[in-house]
């Protein structure tokens, strides 16, 4: 078995890429590093870094090790904090989700956070492609996802369906392939995604979202109606997303013939430990959003 303080000098040293600073941030001398190094290859049996001076490269043995050690390592770490503290109401919960949801969510759990001060609510928004690959890179604790997620390293659970909704200014009142031709979309991070679900089941013209013209763009989502409201194109958004908006006098929601719903997904990475914290605020989600 690999010995753990070994494998977090060896870590540690890649990721500092200096000896010497590396004995320093482990309060090591710098002779005390090499040997956990050369321990650690003889354990091995194979040549884990090659020195270039006072610089060095990792060999392909050295790159796995690497890889591997520092999954292993948080792993380990997680473990540890796991049976040191399991108190649902300390701790901090990392959660990272699509705008729409987020803007109904996270007040809600800010809420939680007021009663319990000691329950760090860390809160992130951001699209479905950055939701995964933090999953994936154990980055966060929790995330929400529109789309079902092809990655064997996470676990989905589904917990709630969020219709599409067409949205225009007030003064657009009735919706047809040239209005919307005319008016232009306005974009945010999920709009091609979501313009493809809505529309494509609902006008036969449609094949891209490169058919309108673009007509701007937001990545903040209380922000992504403003200019629709002011007549400068349509966009299509998650219902949540639109309720939210706080000028709903200056818009127009389109309930097309055709509805689209989108599942929400409520993912975790399947190699997490999973802390009573977590099992709490997951709770607290599928309650308020399910």
């Amino acid at each position: 078995m690999i010995n753990l303080v070994w494998l977090k000098t060896f870590c540690c040293l890649v990721d500092i890429g200096h000896f010497t600073k590396t004995a320093d941030k482990l309060f090591m001398t710098q002779s005390g590093v090499s040997q956990h190094i050369k321990k650690l290859e003889q354990h091995l049996a194979t040549l884990l870094l090659v020195r270039e001076g006072k610089s060095f490269s990792l060999t392909d043995a050295g790159e796995k090790l690497y890889l591997q050690g520092k999954i292993l390592l948080r792993t380990s770490e997680e473990m540890e904090a796991s049976i040191k503290q399991d108190d649902p109401f300390i701790g901090t919960v990392k959660i990272t989700t699509p705008g729409s949801v987020g803007l109904k969510l996270y007040p809600q759990l800010l809420n939680i956070q007021q009663r319990h001060p000691t329950l760090i609510v860390d809160y992130m928004f951001a699209p479905n492609s950055s939701i995964e690959q933090d999953l994936i890179d154990r980055k966060v604790d929790i995330g929400l996802l529109t789309e079902l997620t092809k990655s064997s390293a996470l676990i989905s659970t589904p917990i709630a369906v969020e219709p599409l909704v067409l949205v225009t200014s007030n003064k657009i009142k009735l919706i047809n392939w040239q209005v919307l031709i005319e008016l232009g979309f306005i974009g945010h991070p999920d709009a091609e995604h979501h313009i493809h679900q809505l529309l494509s089941l609902n006008f036969s013209e449609f094949e891209h979202i490169n058919q309108f013209r673009h007509a701007g763009f937001s990545n903040q989502i209380s922000l992504i109606l403003e200019p629709v409201s002011r007549g400068l194109g349509f966009t299509v958004l998650p219902l949540h997303a639109v309720n939210a908006f706080n000028k709903q006098d200056d818009i127009t929601i389109h309930y097309l013939k055709h509805t689209v719903n989108e599942t929400l997904y409520l993912c975790q990475n399947r190699l997490s430990f999973e802390n009573s914290r977590t099992q709490y605020i997951k709770s607290v989600i599928i309650d308020l959003i399910g």
